[in-house]
C-alpha cells in the first residue's frame, strides 16, 4: 500500500479484533508458548472504501492495540479530523487520546506557586471517537449501546451526514470485513482442523489475504454506475489509491518488504530460517 497516492483520505475509520488461533488454544498453552494460542487480528479499516488501512496480529494487550492506532495515525497523514469507532475495549479510549492529542502546559495562576504544573494531553476539536458496546444473551445480541467519548455531539451528527455509508455510529463495515477475512482465509475459519501450526505462516498468509483483499479483491458493494455501465472497484480503487484491479501476478511480482522485518518491530520470536517475502 505504500505508494506514490498514499496516504488515503480516509474520513470514518473503524478498528476491531478479530480472535484465531495458533497450534492449541490458549486454555492448553504454558507460559512460555507465547506463539501459540490466542493471535488476534487488530484490524483498522476505512468504512467508506473497504480498505484494509492496517493489521497488528497478537495477543489481545494495550500494548497491541497502540500499535494498531498508531500506524493507522501515521497511513492517514497523521490527519485529526476522522470520525474513529470502535468496540468497548478500554485500551482505545487511552491510546487514542495519547496518540491523537497534544500536550498542553496549563497556565500558571497569578501569584508564588512552588510546584510546577505537569503537561496535559489536550484532544483536537475536529477529532471524533465514539464505540459500540454489544451485550449477549444465550449466544444473542440482546441489546447495544452507543457512546460518543470524544468530541462534540453536534459534530460526530454532522460527520455522520456527509459520511456514504453511514447513517448511525456503528462498526459494521470493520465487522463485516472479518466474515470476509475468515471466508477468504480457511486458517482462520471457526470450527476446523485447518488452523495454523506456526506464528509466523499464520502471519504471512494474513498479510497475503489482506493485500490482495485491499488490491484484487472486487467489493460487491462498491459498485457504481457510469454511462449505463456498471463498474467495479477494489477498495484500492474505492480510496483512490489505484486505477485498475491488480491481478494476482502483478500484485505478486510487486516489490516488498520481507517478514522478517515484521517480527523485528513487533518483537516477534521464533521465526523460520527461510521466510517468504511477504507485503
Amino acid at each position: 500500500m505504500r505508494k506514490c497516492l498514499f496516504p488515503p483520505e480516509s474520513k470514518e475509520i473503524q478498528f476491531d479484533e478479530k480472535w484465531s488461533f495458533v497450534r492449541k488454544k490458549e486454555k492448553n498453552c504454558h507460559e512460555n508458548e507465547e506463539s501459540f494460542g490466542e493471535q488476534w487480528d487488530h484490524i483498522a479499516i476505512d468504512a467508506e472504501s473497504r480498505l484494509v488501512l492496517s493489521v497488528v496480529v497478537g495477543k489481545r494487550t494495550p500494548e497491541n492495540c497502540r500499535k494498531l492506532v498508531e500506524d493507522t495515525y501515521n497511513r492517514t497523514g497523521e490527519r485529526k479530523n476522522i470520525l474513529l469507532s470502535s468496540d468497548c475495549f478500554s485500551s482505545y479510549k487511552t491510546t487514542i487520546k495519547d496518540i491523537y492529542g497534544s500536550k498542553s502546559v496549563p497556565k500558571k495562576k497569578k501569584g508564588i506557586t512552588r510546584t510546577t504544573k505537569k503537561p496535559v494531553t489536550v484532544i483536537p476539536e475536529e477529532l471524533c471517537y465514539v464505540t459500540v458496546c454489544k451485550e449477549y444473551e444465550k449466544g444473542k445480541v440482546s441489546s447495544i449501546k452507543r457512546e460518543i467519548v470524544f468530541g462534540k455531539e453536534e459534530l460526530v451528527i454532522n460527520k455522520l451526514k456527509n459520511s456514504k455509508v453511514s447513517t448511525t455510529i456503528n462498526t459494521a463495515f470493520v465487522e463485516r470485513n472479518n466474515g470476509t477475512d475468515r471466508m477468504q482465509n480457511s486458517r482462520k475459519v471457526r470450527d476446523t482442523y485447518g488452523f495454523s501450526k506456526d506464528l509466523f505462516y499464520h502471519i504471512s498468509i494474513m498479510f497475503l489475504v489482506y493485500c490482495l483483499y485491499n488490491f484484487c479483491w472486487c467489493v460487491r458493494t462498491l459498485k457504481y454506475k457510469n454511462d449505463g455501465n456498471i463498474i467495479t472497484q477494489t477498495p484500492a480503487m474505492a480510496a483512490g489509491l489505484e486505477s485498475h484491479i491488480w491481478t494476482v501476478g502483478e500484485w505478486i511480482t510487486y516489490p516488498v518488504y520481507d517478514m522478517y522485518t515484521y517480527y523485528q518491530i513487533n518483537n516477534i520470536s521464533h521465526a523460520p530460517k527461510h521466510a517468504p517475502n511477504v507485503a
